[in-house]
């Protein structure tokens, strides 16, 4: 059990930090709090919101 846990802190990580580094290539609002905020809650977000789905990508992938 401990293992799932740890490979789950370690995706939500990632996910942070490629947001993180491809955050200027969204249609997001410039600026640390929505950068931070946006970053932190990519797992809530992603599922429910297509808009910031579509920007998630753009960020992890440059589309």
């Amino acid at each position: 059990m401990q293992i799932i846990g740890i490979i789950l802190l370690v995706a939500y990580g990632v996910g942070i930090w490629k947001f993180w580094q491809g955050y200027n290539r969204t249609n997001f609002q410039p600026g640390l709090i929505n950068r931070l905020g946006l970053s932190l809650l990519w797992p809530v977000l992603l599922p429910v919101n297509r808009s910031y789905r579509q920007n998630f990508q753009k960020a992890l992938k440059g589309r």
